[in-house]
Formats: structure tokens, sequence, C-alpha cells
């Protein structure tokens, strides 16, 4: 009697498998290496802003926020293709190891201290920004830790950014953190992480030593593998570990 009981369940159990609706697996969205990479044509939105859609939308917000306590978030950078990155990558190798004849592979270590390799930049996705306040009066180059301190022109939005930032899905890439390494702290440099971080996933599986190797930029020829590998693990990876 159990065991006739035990089939007729079990029998109903498989019918009831065979008839429940099934649903495919959704994927997150692909990305191609071409707009992993910053070669690829986006579609970018918002005037002085270039951001994808997502990451535009919740830029406006956040902008809206700031400004009802005073603070007018000025885009310095956002997306930056791979073409505007060897163009800045160029230049600094040039200047390093033309006029101020230092090696290759110092120049290049001076060079990461806060600019990528052309490639490898979060700004090629469209997700990452650099900010400073418009209202604040400031003189010379806005892209220095200092003026994000205290008594520094920008202290009040480091602060509201601080509170707020996260609330709209932006996060400090390069944080101040004693133990990372890479990047040095930048202050002003906000990634929006809903986007971004299956955006790194997928860059993560791509063969970047690889694509480094055959670079065809200015000092590519003196890379060496404990270099590339040392990039790669600290400066593309070391990050805030929200956005990992």
């Amino acid at each position: 009697m159990q065991r006739r009981a035990f089939i007729q369940k079990s029998s109903l159990a498989a019918t009831a498998l065979l008839t429940v609706p099934h649903f495919p697996y959704k994927q997150g969205p692909l990305y191609s290496t071409e707009e992993l990479m910053g070669k690829a044509d986006l579609e970018l939105f918002g005037k002085g802003i270039n951001l994808r859609k997502e990451a535009h939308d919740a830029f406006v917000a956040m902008h809206k926020g700031a400004e009802a306590e005073g603070f007018n978030i000025k885009m310095v950078s956002s997306y930056r293709s791979y073409a505007r990155q060897k163009a800045i990558w160029e230049r600094k190798y040039v200047k390093y190891t033309d006029q101020d004849n230092m090696e290759p592979l110092d120049a290049m270590a001076k060079i990461i201290e806060y600019s990528t390799i052309p490639g490898t930049s979060r700004h090629h996705w469209g997700t990452d920004i650099d900010i400073i306040d418009a209202n604040a009066k400031v003189s010379g180059d806005v892209l220095v830790p200092s003026k994000f301190e205290e008594g520094g022109p920008f202290e009040g939005l480091k602060q509201w950014l601080d509170k707020c930032a996260n609330d709209y899905g932006f996060y400090l890439v390069y944080t101040d953190s004693y133990f990372r390494k890479g990047f040095k702290y930048e202050p002003w440099h906000y990634s929006y992480a809903p986007t971004a971080k299956p955006m790194l996933k997928q860059y993560r599986k791509l063969n970047i030593l690889k694509t480094l190797s055959e670079a065809d930029i200015l000092g590519a020829q003196h890379y060496t593998r404990a270099f590339l590998l040392d990039y790669i693990h600290n400066n593309i990876l070391d990050i805030n570990p929200e956005l990992l």
C-alpha cells in the first residue's frame, strides 16, 4: 500500500515537472570587447554628461540632490574613448622619456599613478565620472586631492558625496584606504555601480595580459610580464570593494 502511494506521488510529481512552464535563464547585458576597451561607438546621453542611459539618469538625479544643498556638480570627465586615452598616455610618455629623460618603465610607473593604459580605463564604459563643484572658487588644476580636503574649495561637496552618492548608485573608485595599492587616491572619481560592476566582471574574463602586450601604443615594447601583472592586480582590481 505504501509502495503504491509512493508510485502515485512520484507519477504526479513527474507530471507536474512536465507541465510547469520553464522560463529560460536570463543573463545580464553582454558587452562586446570593443565596448569594454573603449573602441565601440556608444550611445551616450546628456549634453556635457556623456554617459550610458542608466548612469546618465542616476547622475541627473544626484545633480538635483546636490543642487538642493547648494552644490553644482560639474563634469570634468566622463566617457573617454580608447583614442582619447591613447593620446593622454602618449603625451605623458613623451614628456617623461624625451623631456625628463626617464627610463621607459620608470616613465610608465609615473604615468599610472593617475592615468590608465589605453584599453583599461573605467572611463571607457560610460559609467565613470570625474566631478567638482562648479560653485566653488578655485584656480589652477582642479583634480588635486587637497582641494577636496578640509579647507579646500570642494570640501563641502566631498562631505555631501560621502553621505549621499551611494544613494544614487555612485561609489568612489580609488579610495584613500591605507591598504589599497595601484592608482593614487582620487576623491573626484565616482562609478555607477549597477552597470560598472557587471562590466568589470565581464572585463575580467578577457585575456587582458595578451591584449596589453599587443597594444600599439608608445612604450608597449618595454612592457614586462611582471609590470603588466602588477598593473592588472593593483591598478585594475585594487579598487573600492563595493565595485567588485
